[in-house]
This record gives structure tokens, sequence and C-alpha cells, in this order.
């Protein structure tokens, strides 16, 4: 992207074709525990979770950077994608507070969206929506679930659907501009507790369901 800003051949137009966008993004999931899908309640972290009255899970926020490019098929219609990757962990809430559970976890929303833009003079506001793959890499067992007997957990890839609304605050005729976005995601994760045998003492269904907010600035041309 740094690439596109500095080289003069591409020269900004307010009605180009391709946008890209460098933004500040916070990433602010939910995290609960939609559904204990396996239970071993005769192992320690099983046993933990069984005697604990509506066990709760939180996933903490996160900011990163994300980069985002879009290709206008007309001046209303554009489809885009954004590239970032967030760092999280997964501690317990309620009857289970003060607890980690998994470390370090990885995710890569890959998101499409198709949007449509409204030109409202000084503003050009727009709403969009699609599909969004949540990929999952470097999970590890927290310090609570390593304590009561977990020798490796995973949390599993899934689908889910985005939709979004924002706004782009042209800077003159110079191509480039403001950008605020605001995407809400459907979308769980299974996490699953195995012993050193490899046998899962727990697996629950996970509600991510993010919040994703950016602010930041772009480039059409």
């Amino acid at each position: 992207a740094a690439t596109l800003l500095a080289t003069p051949a591409l020269a900004g137009s307010p009605d180009g074709r391709w946008q890209v966008k460098l933004l500040a993004t916070g990433v602010l999931p939910d995290g609960k525990i939609d559904k204990v899908e396996t239970i071993d309640a005769g192992t320690a972290l099983g046993g933990a979770v069984a005697a604990t009255a509506g066990p709760q899970t939180r996933v903490n926020d996160n900011v990163v950077p994300t980069l985002a490019v879009e290709y206008y098929f007309t001046p209303n219609v554009s489809v885009e994608t954004i590239c970032c990757l967030t760092q999280h962990h997964v501690s317990g809430a309620g009857g289970l507070a003060g607890t980690r559970l998994v470390d370090h976890v990885l995710i890569l929303p890959a998101t499409v969206t198709a949007k449509y833009h409204l030109n409202l003079g000084p503003i050009r506001p727009y709403v969009g929506a699609g599909p969004a793959a949540f990929l999952v890499f470097g999970e590890k067992p927290g310090a609570t679930a390593r304590a009561l007997g977990t020798d490796k957990m995973r949390l599993s890839n899934e689908l889910g659907v985005v939709v979004q609304g924002g706004v782009d605050v042209p800077l003159g005729d110079s191509g480039m501009g403001i950008s605020l976005d605001a995407k809400k995601y459907w979308i769980g994760t299974t996490a699953t507790f195995q012993d050193a045998a490899g046998a899962a003492t727990l697996a629950t269904k996970l509600k991510l369901d993010p919040w994703v907010v950016s602010g930041g600035v772009y480039f059409r041309f």
C-alpha cells in the first residue's frame, strides 16, 4: 500500500475503480459459551466446568492494523476484501472468573463484502454484506487448562456472515480521503480440550460474533 501511495504513475482520482485503505481496527468479540457439546465430568477440567453453574467465557478485545482493497464496478457498487491478523485469549467469566483457558489465538478473518455507496456531496456513506471465514492458528491451552490436565486444544475454522456500514470522506480531488467503518460478524468456533492420551475432556461452542470498527485513510485511483 505504501508503494501504491508513493508511485507517481498511479494518479489519484475520486472516481477511480480501485481504492486502498490503511486502517486502525478494533476487534471486539463476544466469546461466551453458546453450547457445551462434549464434557467428561470425571476429568479435572470437565469436572470444574460441570460444577460451575452457568459457565461463561470471554475473549479479549484487540487493536490491529488493517489493509482493505476495494474495486468499483460502478460509481455505486463495489466489492471489498480486508487483510489483518488479530491475537486473542479466552478467559473465564462468571463462575469461572480469574481462569485462563486458551492462549495465543491468532485469527485471520477472511472477508469479502459487496457494497452500495451513496454520494451525498462531501460524504459518501455505504452499506455492505457478504461471507466471512475465521481461520484460527497457534492456539494453546491457557495456564488454568494446563493445570487441570489439558495437554493440547484447538479452535475450529468456521464460516459466517458479516454486514457493514461506513462513510468515506474525500479530501479534495486527489483521490485521498478519510474512512470510518463498522462491521458486525455472526460466527462462532468450537473449542476442544484434550488430555495427554488425546481424549476430548471438553468441547464448547464459543459465540465470537465480533464488532470490528475501523478508522483511517484511503487512496483511490
